[in-house]
């Protein structure tokens, strides 16, 4: 394992990870793209390698980039833990969101130990990985266009109400103009979740209002949601990706669904890398602690500034762009592995 090679690996694992398309399914096909020493010094299939020494390290990374950047969060969400636990109550919108977050990796944490090293043996290949990639492109733009149709019927009957109110003198041109007005609002609108407001009447900020709304959530939903990550142990499929378009099925904004997502994700990956670091300290990977330290320094480093990113991007844009990515390559990959 080079330096270079882990310094490649970490940059994508910092990107990939976080953006909906799948970390896992790019560490198995940029080495085989790439092929000679890269395919094998990064054969994610074959036992005692290296590599996912290498891997096990960068995850980490991310994990450790996660909390910086939501440190504040955290410090709630914990503050909250304590409190319900001292107090025994569930009561303030962070010893909610606390529990929440708790029963909603507990789906993944059972299914990763049961099936990650299966399904990193037997799919950990580079067809695979494409097929799924592409699977995760119609999983994303399959949630858009349901969650489109759903914002067009909802505001098709909103369009109609209107039309009736205003009754049966309206000119019909005016008001199908109106309509149309409203329909370039509301399309938008619907991607900005509702502003919550303090004691005062004053706005809160966009994070402690986003933490509150996601408090509201009911624990099967927060079940559902975290047992979405469960898909991102196949390779090209997306933890973050499936994890975002379970909280839309389930209701939320991009927004929020996004920030459960990263919420979800920070302590499954920083305990499942923490469990698996281990791996580093064996004698036939004392050559890739080097490399490792320096990838995870990249991976730190691109994790933070793509969940920096992320969090604004969702704010006001969609899964589209990446659903699209990933049919690309998913298509052009199982041309290229088939």
């Amino acid at each position: 394992m080079t330096y270079l090679e882990a310094i490649v690996i970490g940059l994508v694992q910092g990107v990939a990870e976080l953006f909906p398309v799948s970390s896992l399914g790019h560490a198995v096909l940029i080495p085989a793209f790439l092929g000679g020493s890269w395919a094998a010094d990064m054969d994610m299939t074959a036992k005692q390698s290296p590599y996912l020494a290498l891997v096990v390290a960068l995850h980490v990374a991310t994990a450790c980039a996660l909390l910086l950047f939501f440190r504040r969060d955290w410090v709630r969400v914990i503050s909250g833990l304590i409190s319900s636990v001292r107090n025994r109550r569930i009561e303030t919108p962070y010893e909610k969101l606390a529990w929440l977050l708790i029963i909603g990796t507990i789906p993944v944490g059972l299914a990763g130990l049961v099936l990650d090293k299966l399904l990193r043996e037997h799919l950990g290949k580079p067809l695979w990985a494409a097929v799924f990639l592409a699977l995760n492109g119609l999983l994303l733009l399959g949630a858009e266009r349901l969650r489109g149709g759903r914002a067009g019927a909802a505001e098709q009957a909103s369009a109609t109400g209107r039309r009736a109110e205003r009754g049966a003198r309206a000119d019909r041109g005016a008001v199908t103009a109106a309509s149309g007005g409203s329909r370039r609002k509301q399309s938008t609108a619907t991607l900005e979740p509702p502003r919550e407001l303090d004691r005062h009447g004053r706005e809160l900020p966009p994070e402690i209002a986003s933490d509150i709304r996601l408090a509201r959530l009911s624990r099967g939903t927060a079940v559902q949601v975290g047992a979405a990550q469960i898909l991102g142990l196949f390779p090209g499929l997306s933890r973050s990706g499936a994890t975002i378009v379970a909280g839309l099925f389930k209701g939320l904004h991009h927004e929020d669904a996004a920030r459960f997502a990263f919420l979800l994700a920070t302590p499954v990956i920083l305990l499942a890398g923490l469990y698996k670091l281990p791996e580093l300290a064996k004698p036939e990977n004392s050559a890739v602690i080097g490399p490792a330290i320096a990838g995870s320094l990249v991976t730190f480093v691109a994790s933070y500034v793509s969940v920096r990113y992320l969090v604004r991007y969702f704010e006001t844009r969609t899964l589209t762009p990446f659903a699209i990515y990933c049919l690309v390559v998913g298509a052009l990959s199982v041309v290229r592995f088939a």
